[in-house]
């Protein structure tokens, strides 16, 4: 007379565990599908709700920071286009690493990327030039074939820019990118570079503050 109630527990059982290993499945295919398949990175989507959630929680101690590889189609060019993966998705890498597990960091499109991380004033200049370094340090294919590369940085802060807002930030920094494209500097934008309007602050030419870094 106890077979029944034993059933029914074991079968209860097994449902639980069934639906506990779809939820699973699902959440993996969606975290696969907020994240570029190249870099590993986040997609634009989830990248600006992560970076939205760190400017509120932060306040002024946040830096958003634009990165866009300098030369990317001559790396195509001359090495093919599996090189010039292997060259997005280190540099993928090397800004996870830099911007740590907390941060925001994603893959807009293309060779642009961008990072929104917890940095407080007194450390941003240090931290920038160490972002320029290391994007700045030449890749070494499978084959064994050494890439230089480069990348354009180009940061924004609210204590600057006045402003918590993603889209103004993102705006400032790629117009600050933009100044010093091609230059081995991290730019910090000022105020006027949050008032550059053009699609992804395309046609900037405003003064920045330049942040020199080497080339490795």
């Amino acid at each position: 007379m106890y077979a029944q109630p034993a059933l029914l527990i074991t079968a209860a059982a097994l449902l639980l565990t069934g639906w506990a290993v779809h939820v699973a499945v699902l959440l993996k295919k969606l975290a696969r599908a907020d994240k570029d398949p190249l870099t590993g990175l986040l997609r634009r989507d989830a990248y600006t709700a992560r970076a939205r959630r760190l400017l509120a929680r932060n306040g002024d101690d946040v830096t958003l920071v634009m990165v866009d590889a300098d030369y990317f189609k001559q790396i195509n060019d001359s090495f093919g286009h599996e090189a010039g993966d292997a060259v997005l998705a280190t540099i993928g890498t090397r800004l996870t690493a830099w911007a740590g597990p907390r941060a925001s960091v994603g893959r807009l499109g293309g060779d642009e990327f961008a990072v929104v991380l917890k940095l407080a004033a007194n450390r941003r200049e240090l931290r920038l030039e160490q972002l320029v370094r290391m994007l700045h340090t030449p890749v070494t294919l499978h084959d064994g074939r050494t890439v230089d590369v480069a990348a354009s940085v180009g940061a924004a802060a609210p204590d600057v820019i006045g402003s918590r807002d993603l889209s103004a930030l993102q705006r400032a920094a790629d117009a600050a990118l933009y100044d010093g494209k091609h230059t081995g500097c991290a730019v910090l934008a000022t105020k006027p570079h949050a008032t550059v309007m053009s699609i992804n602050g395309r046609r900037a030419g405003r003064p920045g503050t330049a942040t020199r870094g080497r080339a490795a």
